[in-house]
């Protein structure tokens, strides 16, 4: 469905403190391969192959970390050495280039900011479109990512999702997982209880019209210069200052890794 003269960019965002993983860095852990004949990587590694492998997408902008400490630095240094070694084997992006298809932006104290940086990087490329991507979601196909690219194109705006299985609670506080005795006092308490029927967990990535997408950014910035605001997601900016998100079926398989046990297949 991508018509004459559109470019598809993506953002890749890694640049979390991991706080729930314990001190490591998620994006940087190796990947265990589904075959024998698939190659090893890291998760981020794997996420961005799965992007670069798509004939639709042109640049790749990655949101990383500003490491000091010697043993972090030496971590991203391994990490710059792997996207590059893919950069350069990867197919060839819409534009014909090769080399130097994925490039790097600083990431900021929140995703938002991040991701912000990113897009603010991509303004001087111009894309038409751009998929911005979780770096801890390393199972994602190149069929879910053309799917999402031309349900923007369609709609101007696209995230896909999946029904949700458990059923739904509205709490009067947020809920923080811990291991610890049981309390004469609840954690806290159900406010609502909700139907699922109407619900889902959004995914990414999430594809929208760039221009649009990086006003849309520049409004959430300032709301959040005014506001103790914070946004959870890019559709959720979209909503607010763009108009409508249409919703595709996403994929089970394309789980993002939070705790250290989400990396056993």
């Amino acid at each position: 469905m991508q018509g004459k003269g559109i470019s598809v960019a993506a953002v890749i965002c890694a640049a979390g403190t991991s706080s729930r993983m314990g001190s490591v860095k998620k994006e940087f852990l190796p990947l265990k391969p589904d075959s024998v004949e698939e190659k090893s990587l890291s998760v981020l590694g794997a996420t961005v192959s799965a992007f670069a492998s798509c004939p639709l997408i042109g640049s790749i902008v990655i949101c990383l970390p500003s490491y000091t400490r010697p043993a972090e630095k030496a971590a991203l240094s391994g990490i710059l050495d792997e996207l590059r070694l893919i950069d350069t084997s990867c197919g060839e992006a819409p534009s014909g280039r090769k080399q130097n298809r994925i490039l790097f932006v600083k990431g900021g104290p929140t995703r938002r900011v991040s991701v912000y940086n990113a897009l603010s990087f991509l303004e001087t490329l111009s894309p038409s479109y751009v998929l911005i991507h979780d770096g801890a979601r390393p199972w994602i196909k190149r069929t879910l990512i053309e799917k999402v690219t031309n349900a923007a194109i369609q709609y101007g705006a696209a995230i896909p999702a999946i029904p949700l299985t458990d059923t739904p609670k509205e709490l009067s506080s947020q809920l923080v997982l811990e291991e610890h005795p049981i309390s004469t006092v609840p954690d806290t308490t159900v406010r609502r209880h909700l139907r699922r029927t109407n619900l889902c967990g959004a995914q990414t990535p999430q594809g929208f019209k760039f221009p649009e997408i990086l006003r849309a950014h520049e409004k959430a910035a300032e709301r959040e210069k005014r506001e103790k605001f914070e946004y959870t997601d890019d559709a959720e900016i979209w909503g607010e200052f763009i108009g409508q998100v249409a919703v595709i079926s996403g994929d089970p398989a394309n789980r993002k890794i939070t705790y250290p046990e989400d990396l056993i297949n």
